[in-house]
């Protein structure tokens, strides 16, 4: 997204109201883990600003930074993802920062590498981790590449490199991102070394971990040019369909993350948002373009930005927010909103324009993926277009028993389980999504995925061959799920439209 306004291991542990965080961080599956290798959540805000023209993250025109932090952390975050641009951190000066009255006098005086170490320091101190962006190379407009004619490839990897040096002993930084939104002529698997993304974020992640083995690398996908992509769109950056032939190499693999971004209709009409099928055809989208990754149990995906205007339950965009929202949700993934400014043009913020309150509704609605949120009060559900609170226990139009939240197989020595989401829900369709794990000790083959359904037509589906015979349902995984191994996971999913009250699907299990 483009930032937009005025146009050796010693843990260190992060606190929460309901957890405490060791750091560093490192990867497992699909999962981010923490230093006691318990799974961790990224649930952060997007504070920009180092990358613009100011050379400071906005707001301090109005308010001190550690009074910011501190709401940030109040609302129940616990990162933030701080871009940045190599302009700014070659800068000797910082604007626009009140230091009357004595308003952040840290700062005065400072560069924004110096502001940039200052505000990470209080960030530590407020138990939030740190996500550092690379946003642009320049303060005016973001690159296609990761270089152009005034900023070298080498001048981008040296600035991870210093970066990862100067902030290797401060634990609460825990990773690079290394280039936001490839766009244009970036590519993913073509071999050309001048616009193969994911040869130069293999360049780069491999400098960096040789400096600090123990970051996190986030590797953001690209808008086209992948050899053999199924999508014809995406967004800029959106676009990890590369991955399934050509994923990055690192040195330490256990430090790769995949992200992705989504926006809405709010910051361009794309077309899937006018299709028939809105909001249905938006999961295999999800599916085909980034999610693939962890269903095929590759590597974790971080949704570095999402975020917009409207989250109410009749515009276009509002629908596609709060179906997102619970599509991260049940599918357990890592995030970072756009924005905490108010200031982006075409997503607005989780502040106001007064850069003192919180937008009640857009809080809320991201309450529901943070655990240590504070709720002002309920958001609305079931009304045309809107999408249902997740629940794990939907119940049976079919039978006076709730669906069960984890059903295991009589196979395989109970080693199946099953897990049914409700994903959205609206006045003419619905979608819906199965996972089934593995919780044994050993492979199992040739499972199958059964379910009944009497009165809807299923018009989308993902990971799985669907055959139906009357109201019985039968599907068959794909290739690379045919054989689960132990602790490992396979989403299936679907879309349909309504033919009646009796609609949601009953008696779902996995059988061998």
């Amino acid at each position: 997204m483009v930032s937009l306004s005025l146009k050796w291991f010693v843990p260190l542990h992060v606190a929460t109201a309901s957890t405490v965080t060791s750091l560093p961080l490192t990867v497992r599956g699909t999962e981010i883990i923490d230093a006691r290798g318990q799974p961790l959540g990224l649930r952060g805000v997007n504070w920009f600003g180092f990358e613009t023209e100011f050379q400071v993250p906005h707001g301090l025109w109005t308010r001190e930074y550690q009074d910011m932090l501190t709401q940030i952390k109040s609302l129940g975050y616990n990162l933030i993802r701080l871009p940045y641009s190599i302009e700014a951190l070659r800068s000797d000066h910082i604007n626009a920062v009140d230091f009357s009255l004595g308003r952040n006098r840290e700062l005065e005086g400072k560069t924004p590498l110096e502001a940039m170490d200052l505000i990470i320091e209080e960030a530590e101190r407020q138990g939030l981790m740190i996500l550092l962006d690379s946003h642009r190379l320049n303060n005016r407009q973001p690159a296609e590449l990761w270089y152009d004619d005034e900023f070298s490839e080498d001048d981008w990897i040296d600035t991870w490199r210093m970066l990862a040096q100067r902030y290797r002993d401060r634990k609460n930084v825990i990773g690079a991102d290394l280039q936001n939104e490839p766009y244009g002529r970036a590519s993913w698997g073509t071999g050309d070394r001048a616009t193969d993304w994911r040869l130069a974020a293999e360049r780069a992640g491999n400098a960096v971990l040789d400096i600090n083995p123990n970051w996190l690398i986030v590797v953001q996908g690209v808008e086209n040019n992948v050899p053999g992509q199924r999508l014809a769109r995406h967004w800029r950056g959106g676009n990890l369909e590369g991955v399934r032939r050509f994923p990055v190499r690192l040195s330490k693999p256990d430090q790769l993350v995949y992200s992705v971004h989504e926006y809405g209709s709010g910051v361009f009409d794309q077309p899937w948002f006018s299709e028939p099928t809105f909001p249905a055809n938006l999961f295999e989208r999800w599916e085909t373009g980034f999610h693939y990754i962890v269903t095929q149990g590759i590597a974790p995906v971080f949704i570095g930005e999402f975020g917009g205007r409207q989250v109410d339950s009749q515009s276009t965009e509002g629908i596609w927010q709060r179906t997102f929202v619970h599509y991260i949700q049940a599918n357990r993934l890592s995030f970072a909103y756009w924005s905490w400014n108010p200031d982006s043009v075409d997503t607005g913020g989780i502040l106001t324009d007064d850069w003192q309150t919180v937008d009640a509704p857009k809080q809320d609605l991201l309450s529901q993926l943070l655990p240590d949120a504070p709720r002002s009060r309920p958001v609305p559900n079931r009304s045309p277009g809107s999408v249902p609170q997740m629940s794990p226990t939907p119940t049976s139009p079919r039978s006076s028993e709730p669906t069960p939240p984890s059903s295991v197989s009589s196979t395989s020595a109970t080693a199946l389980r099953t897990e049914f989401m409700l994903q959205s829900d609206w006045q003419t369709g619905f979608c819906v999504s199965v996972r089934v794990t593995n919780q044994g000790n050993t492979d199992i083959r040739n499972w199958r995925l059964r379910f009944e359904m009497n009165q809807a037509t299923i018009n989308q589906s993902w990971n799985g061959h669907f055959a139906q015979q009357g109201t019985q349902y039968s599907v068959t995984p794909p290739e690379w799920g045919a054989t689960l191994q132990p602790q490992q996971t396979v989403d299936i999913g679907f879309c349909a439209e309504k033919q009646g009250e009796d609609y949601l699907p009953g008696q779902i299990r996995a059988i061998e």
